[in-house]
């Protein structure tokens, strides 16, 4: 089978196209005797056995981006995290990142296998991960959420590594917008790990419960006294990890509840989620 010449102009479209390395690109080539579509697959590949490798890495570093549909009823949170904060902060990632979440914001995929099914410049965005995973050499993982509500707020803190979308219960409240980004923020700031208490998880009551008996058991409390003293210590646990309980961090009189309806005694906050670099 003859050889075909690969030229500096191959390696340089090719580049163009996939984003790959100059010697990726030409090793590519060159294994698919100058065949484009074939040198794509090539490099596809490539990416794919990468990321088998490294599939035991942590991927503590990343991108996170929230966004806001033009309705302002429909919130969602992107997160591309790698290994690296040298990729991390490289601007291809972070524009990469970016364009996903337009993607999401836009299309409204109900989940992240839907996501990663939409195409971009005629690949899926799964593909596309893969072939930044060949391109750069590290393990990628995509995340993805999004909320519905009559209201909507997505909140970005500086720095790209960590944001909070939200959702309320109405639409055009006069001082919304103030109370919403306070909310969101509030939510970015001190990490609450449910909206209310009805909504955490068993597992993670229980084991608040079980570290509570304990103490209380090596404080040397009368066994009797045990279960009671632990339900108080779980309404502390309330009051400090779900965000409806939790005081206002710009006034702590309040709870964030009594602060959204400060403005409108019906106005609840429906969801929220929250999602950090490296958590």
């Amino acid at each position: 089978m003859s050889t075909v010449a690969i030229t500096a102009a191959d390696v340089n479209k090719l580049r163009q196209m996939t984003g790959a390395g100059m010697m990726d690109c030409k090793k590519a080539l060159t294994e698919s005797n100058g065949d484009l579509e074939a040198a794509i697959d090539f490099l596809r590949k490539k990416g794919q056995k990468v990321a088998g490798n490294r599939a035991d890495r942590e991927t503590n570093e990343g991108v996170v981006i929230a966004s806001v549909n033009s309705g302002a009823n429909r919130a969602t949170l992107v997160s591309l995290n790698c290994e690296t904060d040298f990729v991390a902060k490289n601007q291809d990632f972070i524009n990469f990142t970016q364009q996903i979440s337009d993607i999401a914001n836009s299309n409204q995929p109900e989940n992240l296998e839907a996501l990663l099914a939409i195409q971009i410049d005629g690949l899926p965005i799964g593909d596309k991960i893969t072939e930044q995973i060949g391109k750069i050499g590290e393990k990628i993982e995509l995340s993805y959420h999004h909320i519905s509500a009559p209201f909507v707020i997505a909140y970005n803190h500086p720095g790209n590594r960590l944001a909070t979308i939200v959702g309320f219960s109405k639409a055009g409240v006069n001082g919304l917008d103030t109370v919403a980004k306070d909310v969101a923020m509030q939510a970015a700031a001190m990490a609450p790990v449910a909206l209310d208490k009805d909504d955490v998880d068993s597992s993670t009551l229980e084991r608040e419960l079980d570290i509570a008996r304990e103490q209380i058991r090596a404080e040397g409390k009368p066994e009797e006294m045990v279960e009671k003293i632990a339900q108080g210590k779980l309404n502390k646990f309330y009051k400090d990890n779900t965000l409806l309980n939790q005081e206002f961090i710009k006034d702590n009189k309040l709870t964030v509840r009594q602060y959204v309806q400060t403005i409108d005694k019906d106005l609840m906050v429906t969801g929220f989620k929250r999602f950090s670099v490296g958590n």
